[in-house]
């Protein structure tokens, strides 16, 4: 994962697109906060169907997805 300040992104936004569409995610800081993340495509719809199918079956839980997929803090 790559980490980049909004500014960066904003004054290379291609550069970052580039990566993205080479499978690279991008988290977006702002002030040195996360703000956003910038995911293929196909990694977002993933996990959409993963949290879809959780739901369903009943057995869902977001944070522990978010954890998993993205080693995130929640």
């Amino acid at each position: 994962m790559i980490i980049a300040a909004d500014t960066e992104v904003q004054d290379n936004f291609e550069h970052y697109l580039d990566a993205v569409q080479l499978g690279e995610e991008i988290m977006v800081t702002q002030n040195g906060k996360e703000v956003a993340r910038i995911v293929p495509f196909q990694s977002s719809v993933s996990f959409l169907t993963d949290s879809i199918t959780g739901v369903l079956e009943n057995d869902y839980d977001a944070k522990n997805i978010l954890k998993d997929r993205y080693s995130v803090k929640v």
